[in-house]
């Protein structure tokens, strides 16, 4: 993972006491509810890398800080009672899932369910490239990346199917194989785009490397 890749945040009505018993998140781990694990750990200062939805050595190290403080055992492994400690310290807000399922619907909502959990898999896809930033929040806003930012859609309140779509791309779906752009050819202006080798086309987007 890119400069030790660390993990990031959830939708901020997800509250992992509720589900304390059935997860347990260690180093290796990807998914939505490393992305809540990391915002929760940055709220309260233990965090400081980008949020990225895995957990890395970063992640590791924030959560035996967090577990010596609470007087639980320094494990490092997010068990049960570390994240029932954990959403009892900290309530994050507006989080990086709600960022990835603004980005998707405004940019794929016409697109079947696969279609969107492309462009969320495109957004990881660049957190672990060289060539973008490296964390999600920094690579939505990236100046001059997504036409949603210039032209206001990410502002739309998203859809359920826009959050499953980040949820899934945030387990490791990625139906692009790898992809760091897309484009629509029917209504695409760049002639740099569209040089560019293609690895996907789902609906009507063309993924490419």
């Amino acid at each position: 993972m890119k400069k030790g890749s660390v993990l990031v945040i959830a939708l901020g009505m997800i509250i992992l006491s509720t589900q304390a018993g059935a997860i347990s998140l260690e180093q290796g781990s990807r998914s939505e509810h490393v992305l809540d694990l990391q915002q929760r750990l940055s709220s309260l200062g233990y965090f400081k890398a980008g949020i990225t939805g895995y957990y890395g050595s970063v992640t590791n190290t924030a959560v035996k800080k967090f577990q010596t403080k609470a007087g639980l055992p320094a494990s490092g492994q997010a068990d049960a009672h570390t994240l029932s400690a954990l959403n009892e310290a900290s309530a994050p807000d507006q989080t990086v899932l709600e960022q990835m399922a603004r980005m998707i619907h405004a940019e794929a909502r016409g697109e079947s369910f696969l279609g969107q959990v492309a462009v969320g898999a495109v957004i990881l896809n660049r957190v672990q490239s060289d060539a973008f930033p490296d964390s999600i929040t920094e690579v939505i806003f990236q100046p001059g990346q997504f036409s949603a930012i210039r032209d206001g859609q990410f502002n739309l309140t998203p859809s359920p199917t826009a959050y499953e779509a980040a949820k899934a791309a945030l387990n490791g779906s990625d139906p692009t194989n790898g992809a760091l752009y897309y484009y629509n050819p029917k209504i695409a202006t760049s002639s740099w785009s569209k040089k560019r080798p293609i690895k996907a086309r789902i609906d009507r987007h063309v993924f490419t490397q």
